[in-house]
């Protein structure tokens, strides 16, 4: 299956992000000078967004309020290139995340305002015309934006069909406890794996991929930051260390990044390990840049996958 003949359904997040950067060492309880920008970002969104840079053809559900901030992602959904399946409650505020980052792009707090995505989802999930979106789509993707009862009815519904899932938080990601053995990969960090198991986030690679699969969960990427990425599928382990950036420009985007382009290239046949490898490309890029989901050219994706090492077998 070629990436343009792919349907990936995305349904979470598409929603304003605001990120502010201080230009020196932060100093906690006062003023920091910097930056602020904002654009439209959220886990799936952003993960869609690389799926079709990179050929793939996407539709996104997401809900959003009657809002300048709700009509931002209207044009951005468009100006993506993605099919917008979204609902629009005219009466409520749209979500939105504001992320503070030190002067190396790395984050030091998060504020989300989500509750139109707590109040919406699972109703929206009942909805025949949902259904018949997840019907018609060759796979699915969600994150955990999404409360546990719009999980639990997606997974029901999604039965037979890939469904893949981004984390988004150690507070979030719990809620994907009781569809993790519907999911065919979870996209998570080592914080995330210890939200989820109870385990420690410094535990031994096979200690934390044992507890995972404990948990119904029986493929993942778990990644560390700069430190190596854990994927695993079934009792198969694999360790890869990330590429060097050229510089760490914003981390924001980077997981969702490797997420989209990982499952794009599952979708279109690409063996798990391999597929990884591209996801890491597309999170080197993502890291180099100030946007969530840079431009970049063919040639550019090649010369950042031809710095990705090859996987290591742990098991």
């Amino acid at each position: 299956m070629t990436p343009g003949n792919i349907h990936l359904l995305g349904i979470g997040g598409a929603h304003v992000d605001r990120r502010g950067q201080v230009s020196g060492m932060f100093v906690p309880g006062a003023s920091n000078p910097g930056t602020m920008r904002e654009e439209v970002g959220g886990g799936v969104f952003n993960a869609l967004r690389n799926v079709v840079r990179r050929g793939g053809h996407a539709a996104l559900l997401s809900v959003r309020g009657g809002d300048g901030a709700g009509e931002a992602v209207a044009r951005a959904i468009a100006e993506a290139g993605i099919d917008d399946l979204s609902a629009v409650f005219l009466d409520r505020s749209t979500p939105s995340y504001t992320a503070l980052l030190d002067r190396e792009g790395e984050l030091l707090a998060g504020l989300a305002d989500m509750t139109l995505y707590e109040m919406a989802f699972a109703r929206q999930l009942s909805r025949s015309r949902t259904r018949d979106a997840v019907g018609k789509a060759g796979a699915i993707l969600c994150d955990a934006n999404l409360p546990e009862a719009a999980l639990t009815k997606l997974a029901s519904a999604a039965a037979g069909k890939p469904l893949f899932a981004i984390a988004i938080s150690p507070a979030k990601v719990v809620r994907l406890k009781p569809v993790l053995p519907a999911l065919a990969c979870l996209f998570l960090n080592r914080r995330e794996a210890a939200a989820l198991t109870g385990g420690r986030s410094d535990a031994r690679p096979e200690t934390m991929v044992a507890d995972l699969r404990r948990a119904g969960l029986e493929r993942a990427v778990v990644t560390a930051g700069a430190g190596a990425i854990i994927a695993y599928d079934g009792d198969r382990i694999h360790a890869i260390d990330p590429p060097e950036p050229d510089r760490i420009v914003d981390v924001t985007g980077a997981g969702d990044a490797l997420a989209g382009t990982a499952i794009l290239s599952m979708l279109s046949g690409v063996p798990f390990p391999e597929a990884v490898r591209h996801g890491l490309a597309a999170a080197k890029l993502c890291i180099e840049s100030a946007q969530s989901v840079p431009d970049h050219s063919e040639p550019a994706f090649s010369d950042a996958l031809a710095l990705v090492p090859e996987m290591r077998a742990m098991a």
